[in-house]
């Protein structure tokens, strides 16, 4: 079985000092994948080089994960080489209930700590399994800064008591971050964002930077499999863009392949998802080869059609709300 060297794999120095790699391992099976299947995918990436793996509460497999996190590190990789990644879910943003929810992940995981530990969403507004994008919970509310900042304390607290090495943000915007960084005592170190060819968000990314706050890139390469409450007939995919098709074709990879590339060369850390071996494994290999050319970074700058896929209408707070409300696109913090 092909191995992929960890250490060829280039890593983000955190504004910490700490040391990320800039490739992880989704674990979002979406409708279409078992949490055994996804556990192994996780057992099996560990086999080939994978050392960062990203996994959230509302996934509901973290528990199938931590058996293979619990195999990985009885076969002699140690938990300081690993990257363990997990967020917290919508309906536990309550200060009682931020250090138990992450309690009962690292029981579940099976690890005395994480590395990173990210607010999954900035609205405490959560939907039932599998329901379509018209679901709308009952008591869901726009952001409200001060509720997050006591969100945030919590996690806070959790670096403190050594649970957490680091904390984070997801699917946040440059007014709410701008609030955030205002009054946080711990600094997120991290936030996960969709990127990918075809939304690139610059702006944010560059905001981000400058900050020396990590992206992450989820849906790197357009998300083919998410559920059919995120799809609308707008959508691009990236795999299927001929620029991306073109330069796989002339390098001999995949069109995700050459999504995956262009994101650990422009600066973020894309976390594919996949259960298939074939493409877990070509995934990191094309991390770790030749990178792509100059002109090729280039014509997939010119990609860019601000195109977001996962649009989040399941977290919308009144009736006949455009989703475009939960980020903020006119510059500050959408209102009730």
């Amino acid at each position: 079985m092909e191995f992929i060297e960890p250490e060829k794999i280039p890593v983000r120095t955190l504004s910490t000092g700490a040391r990320m790699p800039a490739i992880g391992l989704g674990t979002f099976g979406s409708d279409h994948a078992s949490h055994q299947a996804v556990a192994d995918a996780v057992r099996y990436a560990a086999s080939v080089g994978y050392r960062h793996f990203d996994c959230a509460s509302v996934y509901g497999n973290e528990d199938r994960i931590g058996y293979a996190f619990r195999e990985i590190l009885q076969n002699g990789i140690r938990r300081d080489e690993l990257w363990v990644t997990s967020k917290l879910w919508n309906d536990k943003h309550g200060e009682n209930d931020v250090i138990p929810s992450c309690e009962k992940l690292l029981k579940d995981l099976q690890l005395d700590y994480l590395d990173l530990y990210l607010v999954h969403w900035p609205f405490p507004n959560h939907h039932p399994p599998g329901c379509d994008v018209t679901a709308r919970s009952g008591r869901a509310v726009p952001y409200i800064h001060e509720n997050y900042m006591r969100t945030w304390r919590k996690m806070e607290e959790l670096v403190d008591r050594g649970l957490v090495r680091h904390i984070g943000t997801s699917n946040m915007t440059i007014p709410k971050m701008k609030l955030l960084l205002h009054d946080a005592r711990i600094k997120p170190v991290a936030t996960e964002m969709e990127l990918h060819p075809n939304f690139q968000q610059p702006e944010f990314f560059q905001y981000l930077l400058e900050r020396e706050i990590q992206p992450i890139g989820y849906s790197p390469i357009g998300s083919p499999a998410r559920p059919e409450r995120d799809r609308t007939p707008e959508d691009s995919s990236p795999t299927e863009d001929p620029a991306i098709r073109m330069i796989g074709q002339r390098r001999g990879i995949h069109p995700a392949v050459v999504c995956i590339k262009w994101a650990v060369q422009r600066g973020q850390v894309p976390i594919p998802f996949s259960t298939n071996p074939k493409n877990i494994l070509s995934n990191l290999r094309g991390v770790a080869s030749e990178p792509l050319s100059a002109e090729d970074m280039t014509t997939i700058e010119t990609l860019d059609r601000n195109c977001r896929l996962i649009k989040g209408q399941v977290f919308l707070w009144k009736d006949n709300q455009a989703w475009e409300d939960l980020w903020d696109i006119n510059g500050v913090v959408t209102p009730a």
